[in-house]
């Protein structure tokens, strides 16, 4: 089980590529490899190939670790799969790689060049690549070897002190438990609304809307473990019950599918010597033409991108629509509306059908939540006697009820999965009222602009008439 990280540094490659290669914590440099370096050479070399593209500020190197889980790896096995990793992951980069024993848990240090040998262009990572190449490529090096994969992904956001404080001593958190909670429910769920009460049961309190919101109860706020993990989401968690969680965790399938980011124009280096001389003599000889340069995206120019690419959603709306008139637009607002209307009213009435059970469905919760906490009061340990009146009350509860147990479950969740179901219809019907809302605030204003492109026309080939 290998759990890597990646850190930034802007400063300190000489003591970057020395702590790696420490003698005491690699045996005697035993246990140490390079790539495109010489030993002894390796910081030279790497500030001379940033000399040569002119790339000395900046990042100056990026930091890999790869930990694995005590007892399951030899030292020799580490460094073959550290080195396995850079050649695959780094074949154009300055690499010193450094395996550590001093510790109780074997771990990699991977040291490399912020500048690419090759191309000359500098590294950069962001999160989807992380997930998606560096973790990837690790995970599948350690199965082709016969090791255990960890399942639990980092954050992909800053945590609190605390949070960092209790993980780095291995305590838990309660968004770890969150998301191990979340994980199994995954695994164990049938389909969303199922998903939903196997939370609820855990003992966690669910907020639907635009984000899910999970907190035990007692909590004040709710946790939005979404923000940091596409996985828990509603769309990934959907995704991921489907069967795909493993697919979604080896980074091999995306839990959302992500809008490609935009990449800014990076002019290419100039060439020098033989390579300048022998391009200049095949532009001579008409083999090559000059290279012409995509314009540079201006402010301006992003926001006339992001109108044409609205206005070409509202296009496609209409079409999709068979909206040509504004009679149409106002049968399809009307038909838009009465149908939001008997949403609305469907899931009042789901909602009042829920506090009706709440007592029940609340009861059915506790038993699964405090079933440990009886075992424990049981068992002579104090401090949890209102857990345990409140479990005692629960069972109370449900044996009052005539209807079985099972019979609950599977209402209960049937109840959930109605109401995830009408959120979504909501939220599109909500999306399509506003879009009506934008196209018509926007004819008048294109209606303006056509008008005076229309008359420039005119006003053009008039001067044009009056010359001839």
């Amino acid at each position: 089980m290998a759990v890597t990280k990646i850190l930034a540094r802007n400063a300190g490659l000489s003591q970057a590529i020395q702590y790696a290669l420490n003698g005491d914590k690699t045996q005697e440099r035993v246990l140490t490899a390079h790539l495109n370096c010489d030993p002894g050479r390796e910081y030279r070399q790497m500030m001379d190939t940033k000399r040569e593209v002119g790339k000395l500020d900046g990042r100056q190197c990026y930091h890999i670790i790869q930990s694995f889980k005590p007892g399951e790896i030899t030292p020799e096995l580490a460094l073959k799969i550290a080195k396995q990793f850079a050649a695959e992951y780094l074949p154009d980069y300055e690499v010193v790689i450094g395996t550590h024993v001093d510790r109780g848990h074997i771990h990699s240090h991977i040291v490399f060049n912020s500048v690419n040998g090759q191309t000359g262009e500098k590294y950069h990572v962001t999160t989807q690549e992380y997930y998606r190449q560096i973790r990837a490529i690790s995970d599948r090096l350690c199965r082709e070897h016969g090791l255990s994969v960890i399942m639990e992904s980092k954050p992909t956001q800053a945590v609190s002190y605390i949070e960092w404080l209790r993980q780095s001593k291995g305590q838990p958190t309660f968004r770890s438990m969150l998301e191990a909670d979340l994980r199994a429910a995954i695994q164990d769920a049938n389909d969303l609304g199922h998903f939903f009460l196997l939370m609820e049961h855990m003992g966690w309190e669910i907020s639907h809307g635009n984000r899910l919101g999970f907190r035990l109860r007692g909590q004040e706020r709710y946790m939005i473990p979404g923000r940091k993990n596409p996985l828990f989401t509603e769309e990934g968690i959907m995704a991921a019950i489907q069967g795909n969680l493993a697919a979604i965790e080896a980074g091999n399938r995306p839990a959302r599918v992500y809008h490609t980011p935009y990449r800014p124009f990076k002019q290419h280096p100039k060439y020098t010597g033989f390579l300048a001389l022998y391009v200049h003599y095949l532009y001579v000889l008409g083999k090559i033409e000059k290279r012409q340069y995509p314009p540079k995206m201006t402010p301006q120019l992003k926001k006339e991108v992001m109108r044409f690419e609205r206005c070409r959603e509202q296009l496609v709306f209409l079409r999709e629509n068979n909206i040509s008139t504004q009679t149409d637009m106002t049968a399809f607002q009307s038909r838009t509306e009465d149908t939001l209307a008997n949403l609305m009213k469907q899931r009042t009435l789901l909602n009042v059908r829920k506090k009706k059970r709440k007592k029940l469905y609340d009861a059915l919760a506790d038993v699964d939540a405090l079933a440990q906490i009886k075992v424990l009061y049981e068992d002579g340990l104090s401090g949890m006697e209102a857990e345990y009146a409140r479990y005692l009350e629960a069972v109370a509860v449900l044996d009052r009820c005539p209807t079985p147990r099972e019979r609950l479950l599977e209402e209960k969740a049937g109840v959930y999965e109605q109401l995830a179901q009408v959120n979504r219809e909501i939220r599109s019907a909500r999306k399509k009222l506003a879009l009506c809302q934008e196209i018509q605030n926007r004819l008048p204003q294109m209606e303006q602009a056509i008008n005076k492109i229309e008359s420039r026309e005119n006003e053009v080939k008039q001067d044009e008439r009056r010359r001839r």
